[in-house]
């Protein structure tokens, strides 16, 4: 006679063992992680005994690679001792590290030279669980240089620092937006549909560059008006840190007052028909490959808190391109503030 095993014994003994097994891994990664650290303090301490000469610091990493690959095989080339070294000069105290990331994380991490932008990283990797992969892809997309280009710096050096700030739609959302993940090219000739479609195959990655906090509710979401007519949002998200829904206006070339007006229309609609009591205003982003500046600044993009226009881009920056656009974001800021202040003497 067939017994029959009960299912929920089964998933709680198995969810057991999973942890068990995750429980390991973390903890060998952790010991791993300690152990370079130490071995980095050493390499350093014994450094400064040879007064810091270079040729001595040379003779020391390739003589102890060698004698300790003779002894522990693989990992230990000259390359990794420096690696370690790097790790410690990087990260000098030891109860800053955190055991949730690995080794390969801290690879990636001791590369950013500047601190701040190497601790925003760090908070960031721990806080939203990013994969070794996930954090190589936001370093080489410049996402901490691009929420630079419209957020507070204050508040960004507090998140770097692991201190809780609350939250402003300003604070989740970027400009411009790094979509090289979808594999569509540059000049070719795709539709609003073929946008929507590769953002929905590639949704968790679409959700890592949108930011901290954001999860999917629906494409093409159908709002009917009071007259019978239906409209339709390409992409709809909740996003738990704001407590507000997210809705996605795609747009293929230049941004226009009528998409502005349109994503108007789209905010007011759902206030009225899905937000519910108790959640915060409805944000609306139109999400084109060209902003045009003038729209933005004279259309009530410019004084509505509730609506945003962020260019994407099908390619990671370079430096040169993003310090580009960084001093033309700092060039309209600076003119607005001017341009206040001639307003407010007059």
């Amino acid at each position: 006679m067939k017994k029959i095993i009960n299912q929920k014994l089964y998933n709680e003994i198995s969810s057991l063992i999973q942890q068990a097994r995750s429980n390991v891994v973390q903890s060998v990664n952790w010991t791993m992680v300690i152990t370079y650290w130490e071995i980095g303090k050493r390499i350093i301490e014994e450094e400064q005994k040879g007064e810091g000469r270079a040729e001595y610091g040379k003779y020391l990493i390739k003589t102890l690679s060698e004698k300790l690959t003779q002894e522990f095989g693989k990992g230990f080339t000259e390359t990794n001792l420096r690696y370690m070294r790097q790790f410690f000069k990087a990260f000098p105290i030891r109860h800053a590290l955190r055991d949730k990331l690995s080794w390969t994380h801290y690879r990636l991490l001791i590369k950013i030279e500047d601190e701040t932008e190497r601790n925003f990283y760090l908070n960031e990797s721990v806080d939203c669980s990013w994969s070794t992969r996930q954090l190589e892809r936001q370093i080489n997309s410049f996402y901490y240089r691009r929420l630079l280009a419209s957020h507070d710096k204050k508040i960004l050096k507090e998140e770097a620092k692991g201190n809780n700030q609350i939250l402003k739609p300003t604070d989740v959302l970027k400009n411009p937006m790094v979509l090289e993940f979808l594999d569509l090219k540059e000049n070719t000739n795709y539709l609003e549909q073929d946008l929507e479609r590769a953002i929905l195959n590639k949704l968790q990655d679409f959700l890592l560059e949108l930011g901290k906090g954001f999860s999917f509710v629906a494409r093409q979401q159908r709002i009917t008006t009071d007259a019978g007519k239906h409209y339709y949002i390409d992409l709809v998200f909740y996003n738990y840190l704001l407590k507000c829904f997210v809705l996605i206006d795609l747009k293929i070339g230049v941004l226009t007052p009528k998409d502005v007006g349109q994503m108007d229309m789209y905010v007011r609609l759902y206030e009225k028909l899905k937000k519910p009591e108790g959640d915060n205003p409805t944000l609306g982003i139109i999400l084109c490959s060209e902003r045009d500046e003038t729209v933005v600044k004279f259309s009530i993009l410019a004084d509505n808190q509730q609506l945003f226009a962020s260019k994407y881009q099908l390619y990671l920056p370079t430096k040169e391109q993003l310090k580009h656009f960084l001093e033309t974001e700092r060039a309209y800021i600076e003119q607005d503030q001017l341009l206040n202040k001639i307003e407010s003497i007059s």
